[in-house]
């Protein structure tokens, strides 16, 4: 019987550090919002691939997981060569499905950039059907889970996009301070 190794997650995840490129400035003089969300997706296959769902689990399974609904807030401006790191908080899980948010910190100052909450469907790559995670892919999201619940849950989760009140702030209103 071979023995398992006890997985350890750090909560939250960290990403490494990622520079913003060149390519990405747009003529507004900061990074497009398209490329926060390839940070956040190179974050999401860095933590992701600590349980098991990383690109050797597609080659090897047939299996991978798909994204099925993001909700990003941009708070700060990111411009050319700004390093950042991404974290990574799995806030829940089920038989096919991970509930997780994100924040891109900037690498020295610790400022959040952006956060995202994402929603992500488990997918049979071959009949291309939302399907139960393996047994062992579940047990290391259920560790990473009782780890990061120890965080406080963000409170962001939920929110929905609209007009906010007067005591709200975002992206905008927070930008003048950079």
């Amino acid at each position: 019987m071979e023995k398992r190794t006890p997985v350890f997650y750090f909560a939250p995840f960290v990403s490494s550090t990622m520079r913003v490129e060149p390519a990405w400035i747009d003529y507004n003089g900061h990074m497009n919002m398209a490329y926060y969300h390839v940070l956040f997706d190179r974050a999401v296959e860095e933590g992701f691939s600590l349980v098991g769902l990383g690109h050797d689990y597609l080659e090897k399974r047939k299996a991978s997981f798909f994204a099925a609904e993001v909700h990003t807030v941009y708070k700060r401006e990111l411009k050319m060569n700004d390093r950042v790191r991404v974290t990574l908080q799995l806030v829940d899980f089920d038989e096919k499905r991970i509930h997780y948010y994100m924040e891109i910190r900037h690498a020295t100052e610790g400022w959040v950039a952006a956060t995202m909450e994402g929603l992500s469907l488990h997918v049979d790559m071959e009949t291309r059907k939302v399907c139960p995670f393996p047994d062992d892919v579940a047990a290391n999201l259920a560790v990473m889970k009782t780890t990061h619940s120890r965080l406080s849950k963000p409170s962001a989760l939920g929110r929905s996009v609209g007009i906010p009140s007067k005591t709200e702030t975002g992206f905008l209103a927070s930008s003048t301070r950079h």
